[in-house]
């Protein structure tokens, strides 16, 4: 296993450290490498994430942020590229890394990305996912590219009967044509540098079958579309900020087809979205992914930052719950929860006294909180006078080593079960 690295420098505050003439200044395509998204809302967990990552074989995604992340917190992508860049300065960190422009749906924010140098390009074609059932005809030209064929992988045969090919067709028809036109524009807005493509699918209803990922796959490649990972929405339940919730034998065999159809197909890497706190299924994952995987987090480590103020900052925690619940039925509707009226009202009577067993390790506490990071950061007054986003810096600023001490424990927690079993 390969180490990571780095040149240890004098610890200073981030948000007035300033770049070392060593550390690499952009980020560059980790197309080849296992790699490992370290999103961060707050901009000040980038040292515990690279202390995180010494001795891990995974390569680095330091600036990570989607689209629906930088409007909820009025952040630019070049916001996200600087908090990176300080965190490698701080670090001395010498290594490759990447910057991901998450869950992109239109060309015009590819470009803001590219313009701040971002790398590694996600396409969302969520909007465009059709109906099983819209396509009542089957195309021709579907119909002698897939029928009477039939695709051979380690974990068995493929092939498309004329009912299941019109479904894939109904499905994914518009995600591939969106897909099309979004890899000619980040191509366009990289135009003399190198640049890389995943494309999600994590975001429909239902879980990607393998033949869906077959034909996907098969299409992209088909269209010229250049894309070195690509995220299924896998069986079972990938909630925000808690564990994997489904059957762990289900989970190993539908993910043995997914990685076999990759390599089949590709090589290309399986991205794991929601990734954060999959404690149980990490294991699982390493071993069958191997060098070809990618896992993306970004919640879990503002969590992080939360608990150094439930510990320390005990009111302006307090104050920052009592945000949360106003905001939370707003907030939750783009995610998929387990939080009920009763957590809610459980939560509520311990909100004066909290804990982290309760809001910060307790599924409905962390999820309460994981979801409301747009109103808990916005720059609304709290009763001080600061802004909220304002006084959650502070804080962090005053704690930093204990913040910095928790991220690195809880992402090492992270790739250490990834690579348990490798």
């Amino acid at each position: 296993m390969k180490e990571c690295a780095f040149t240890r420098r004098k610890p200073q505050s981030l948000l007035n450290c300033t770049m070392a003439t060593s550390a690499p200044t952009s980020p560059t395509p980790l197309s080849n490498q296992r790699s490992f998204g370290f999103g961060d809302r707050i901009g000040l967990a980038g040292p515990g994430h690279l202390r995180a990552l010494q001795a891990s074989g995974f390569a680095p995604i330091l600036a990570q942020q989607s689209v629906r992340e930088l409007d909820r917190l009025g952040r630019t992508a070049a916001d996200v590229m600087d908090a990176a860049k300080r965190a490698i300065a701080r670090e001395g960190y010498t290594g490759p890394w990447g910057g991901d422009a998450d869950h992109l749906k239109t060309v015009e924010a590819a470009q803001q990305y590219a313009q701040a140098g971002f790398t590694f390009f996600t396409i969302d074609p969520s909007d465009h996912l059709g109906a099983p059932d819209r396509v009542q005809s089957l195309p021709e030209a579907y119909a002698d590219l897939y029928l009477g064929q039939s695709w051979e992988t380690a974990s068995g045969q493929y092939s498309f009967d004329e009912a299941g090919l019109k479904e894939v067709v109904s499905k994914f028809e518009g995600v591939l044509d969106h897909c099309e036109m979004m890899a000619k524009g980040i191509a366009a807005a990289c135009a003399g540098r190198g640049f890389e493509i995943e494309v999600s699918v994590d975001e429909a209803p239902a879980t990607t079958s393998p033949l869906d990922h077959l034909f996907v796959a098969l299409e992209l490649k088909r269209r010229g579309v250049s894309f070195a990972s690509l995220a299924p929405r896998f069986v079972g339940s990938f909630q925000k900020g808690i564990d994997y919730r489904g059957d762990l034998k289900t989970f190993e065999s539908d993910l043995q087809q997914h990685v076999d159809i990759a390599r089949q197909v590709g090589p290309y890497k399986l991205s794991i979205h929601s990734g954060s706190d999959k404690f149980s299924i990490y294991p699982i994952i390493g071993r069958l992914c191997g060098e070809w995987l990618h896992v993306k987090t970004s919640g879990t480590s503002y969590l992080e930052a939360l608990r150094v103020l439930c510990v320390e900052e005990k009111a302006l925690f307090r104050e920052l719950l009592t945000v949360a619940f106003e905001h939370f039925e707003q907030d939750r509707h783009s995610y998929e929860l387990s939080v009920t009226d009763d957590d809610l009202a459980q939560l509520r009577q311990e909100a004066d006294n909290p804990t982290e067993a309760t809001f910060l390790d307790g599924v409905a506490g962390r999820q309460v909180l994981h979801v409301t990071y747009g109103s808990l950061l916005s720059n609304d007054k709290l009763s001080s006078g600061q802004t909220r986003r304002e006084a959650v810096l502070a804080a962090l600023e005053r704690h930093d080593d204990l913040h910095q001490q928790y991220v690195e424990r809880h992402l090492k927690k992270h790739l250490q079960l990834l690579e348990s079993e490798r």
